[in-house]
């Protein structure tokens, strides 16, 4: 579970930097931020694994936080953290579409469970959450973490979006990767403007690939984009 990303919105400042500084210690690349605003803006500049979120917060709280990234994302888990504990904000909390709830005090041991639990289950579900951050097809070397595609001795530093796209399109090699998927997942919004956006940066990976003639990125008419490699490239 190493290499995940958790959003944690937290604004008592005691909590929020234990919680900040324990999840970084067992591995994980954590953002603190302050009030729902902050947390808002942060989720949608970043891709993030999962999302840890006080429901009583400044500006906006965790529960309109939830319903604002529902509309777009009902792929990442959202944890609640709450020092209520009326069955009423249990079940609004899973109405609105969060994944786990848990009530203040609670055991950082608990808590990291809950959160390793809830990684596994959906990383069963969507490849596009998996942990791999390195990759091999046709002659090509991608890392992810670095944004550098490697090929024959010849190194290529990739942008972020090249990067989260192309790491996309590998976690579905030779399947399809969704059009709304994928914008979701790095845009965070599947609107014309940013499926126009993708369609530049799929241009951009084709002319990285294109000196090698078994992998190319297939379009699929009507629902998204295939990466291919070896025989299916013919």
């Amino acid at each position: 579970m190493a290499s995940f990303k958790i959003l944690l919105v937290e604004d008592d400042p005691n909590l929020g930097q234990i919680l900040h500084e324990y999840l970084s210690v067992k591995g994980y690349e954590t953002k603190l931020c302050r009030d729902g605003e902050e947390g808002l803006r942060a989720f949608k500049s970043d891709p993030y694994d999962l999302c840890l979120f006080d429901v009583m917060l400044p500006k906006k709280d965790g529960f309109s936080m939830a319903k604002e990234i529902r509309k777009n994302d009902s792929v990442t888990p959202i944890i609640f953290l709450t020092a209520k504990s009326m069955k009423e904000d249990t079940i609004e909390g899973f109405k609105i579409g969060g994944d786990d709830y848990i009530t203040k005090p609670f055991s950082m041991e608990e808590l990291l469970l809950r959160i390793q639990a809830i990684l596994r289950r959906t990383a069963e579900k969507n490849p596009q959450i998996s942990d791999q951050k390195e990759f091999e097809f046709g002659s090509f070397h991608f890392d992810y973490d670095k944004q550098v595609l490697s090929q024959n001795g010849n190194q290529t530093k990739l942008t972020s979006k090249e990067s989260e796209l192309l790491r996309l399109l590998c976690l579905h090699i030779n399947q399809p990767l969704d059009r709304s998927t994928a914008l979701k997942i790095i845009w965070r919004d599947d609107s014309y403007f940013n499926a126009r956006s993708m369609d530049v940066y799929i241009a951009k990976l084709r002319k990285h690939l294109k000196v090698d003639e078994t992998v190319q990125i297939m379009t699929l008419h009507g629902s998204g984009f295939k990466l291919i490699t070896d025989a299916q490239a013919g």
